[in-house]
């Protein structure tokens, strides 16, 4: 279901590489794996790689721009963004892989935001 929604993947493609597409399209599992597959995982890493994933994705993949945004040097973006990748297993500068994260950061703060929380079952 979830493969249309990205018509350039390469074939075949996997389901972990479809998770953005599967969680958007409802898909419980995928949503599950993109909260604890980036966001709790970034979370436990440490803010830093948070904050620098968010201001690399506000600075449009910038890196200049996140170094500025940050107040740090561009060779420490440079560094976090590969903690990131090394962490997450996606790359914040790949196009498709930087959705993925997108998505995550997004859900992860949707499911853990009070307004938001679903009571468990």
């Amino acid at each position: 279901r979830a493969a249309p929604a990205w018509p350039d993947a390469p074939r075949p493609v996997t389901a972990t590489q479809l998770l953005p597409e599967r969680a958007i399209a409802g898909d419980e599992a995928a949503r599950r794996g993109l909260r604890e597959g980036v966001f709790m995982t970034l979370r436990r890493a440490g803010g830093e790689l948070l904050e620098t994933m968010d201001a690399f994705i506000s600075s449009g993949g910038v890196l200049e721009g996140t170094a500025r945004e940050l107040y740090v040097h561009p060779n420490t973006v440079r560094y976090r963004l590969r903690r990131i990748q090394e962490v997450t297993g996606f790359s914040p500068t790949d196009p498709h892989e930087a959705f993925v994260l997108r998505v995550g950061l997004t859900i992860g703060r949707l499911e853990n935001s009070p307004a938001t929380r679903r009571p468990r079952s």
